[in-house]
């Protein structure tokens, strides 16, 4: 929106020719969504206090969180908000990309939302019956998958690539269809799982967001996705803005969710921030990079998996508790300690993610 207003001015002033840069736009992005959730935050919790928005915490968990039972939640909707205007502002609202990831963010944030009105004020405890979740979840994942396979321009768009290889591209035709909905429903089930301990999940997003702004902005500009012989994706280089307000606004939002929390995300926030990670990372064709950087998602939502066959298969558990966050506090590990050594390994992984840029 200030990107069309900046080129308006430009014919008076060239001075206004600086927003044309991506940088300095992903900057202000950052700090705009940044202001937003500080600002508004307070607001929020105490709108949602008033109207007892408050969560209802697990009997069958660790002691420790009963005190937690009525902290106020869905204050994902605050990351939304914050998202979704500073890209607005900021971002060139003429690019497809931008358009589809606020698409699948704000729908999966709709999904998310429903399920914890349906849990915290209709106090229906099962919230979005799990068939509905998934359908709807489906529905957007596959429709985004749909739209990207058939608008593609250029089969760079639909090549799976491989880190640590320079040439290898596997053209993968419908099939893209099929990956991208699995990384788009997975991603948003995986940072869901995750969202169990006060900041756990928002801030491997923050990282893995930012991480993914960088590949953006890199597939992006021709004389760099060239040098660097990753495929170059004309206009991608857009969701940088994007990706820097989604941690301009994680980071506001942690401001009031770190260790005691004041406010929880929420399905509305979980499933919408997980669903932004999957299809910027299909965007810029770096779902394999993806899976390395959000490695903590992958574990939690395996340790779910194997928990539930294994106690299916031979009535035996192979945790104490399932996600895994959750197995590491029966142990004795107080909560912050989980919550920052979950940090530490996904800023190393996220790490290596980027150095897949040079080690090819």
């Amino acid at each position: 929106m200030l990107l069309w207003l900046s080129e308006y001015m430009a014919q008076y002033h060239s001075a206004f020719n600086v927003f044309q840069y991506l940088t300095l736009r992903a900057i202000l992005g950052v700090l705009t969504a940044l202001a937003m959730s500080l600002c508004l935050g307070p607001l929020m919790i105490n709108k949602l206090r008033h109207y007892q928005i408050g969560q209802a915490i697990r009997d069958d968990g660790p002691q420790t969180h009963l005190s937690k039972a009525g902290t106020p939640t869905m204050g994902g909707a605050l990351i939304l908000v914050a998202l979704g205007l500073s890209t607005l502002l900021w971002a060139d609202l003429a690019n497809r990309y931008v358009w589809v990831v606020l698409a699948v963010t704000f729908t999966f944030g709709a999904v998310g939302w429903v399920d914890d009105y349906r849990k915290v004020v209709e106090k229906n405890p099962r919230g979005l019956p799990a068939r509905w979740k998934y359908l709807w979840q489906s529905v957007a994942g596959l429709g985004a998958a749909l739209y990207l396979y058939f608008s593609a321009t250029s089969p760079a768009e639909l090549a799976l690539i491989v880190p640590f290889f320079k040439t290898v591209a596997i053209d993968l035709g419908p099939l893209f269809i099929v990956l991208t909905y699995f990384v788009i429903v997975g991603t948003s089930n995986a940072v869901n799982l995750t969202d169990g301990l006060d900041g756990l999940a928002i801030m491997p997003t923050v990282m893995v967001g930012g991480a993914l702004g960088i590949f953006a902005y890199l597939s992006g500009h021709a004389g760099f996705a060239e040098y660097l012989h990753i495929p170059y994706i004309a206009g991608v280089g857009e969701l940088i803005v994007f990706c820097a307000a989604l941690a301009g606004a994680g980071l506001g939002f942690l401001w009031f969710n770190t260790y005691p929390a004041q406010v929880f995300m929420g399905d509305v926030g979980a499933l919408a921030l997980g669903a932004a990670l999957g299809v910027v990372a299909v965007i810029v064709r770096q779902e394999i990079v993806l899976f390395i950087m959000g490695g903590v998602f992958v574990m939690e939502t395996v340790s779910v998996i194997l928990q539930v066959s294994s106690f299916k298969l031979t009535g035996r558990r192979i945790f104490r508790m399932a996600p895994l966050h959750h197995h590491f506090e029966l142990k004795g590990w107080p909560e912050p300690r989980v919550i920052v050594r979950f940090w530490i390994i996904t800023l190393m992984l996220v790490l290596f993610g980027l150095a897949t840029l040079k080690l090819r």
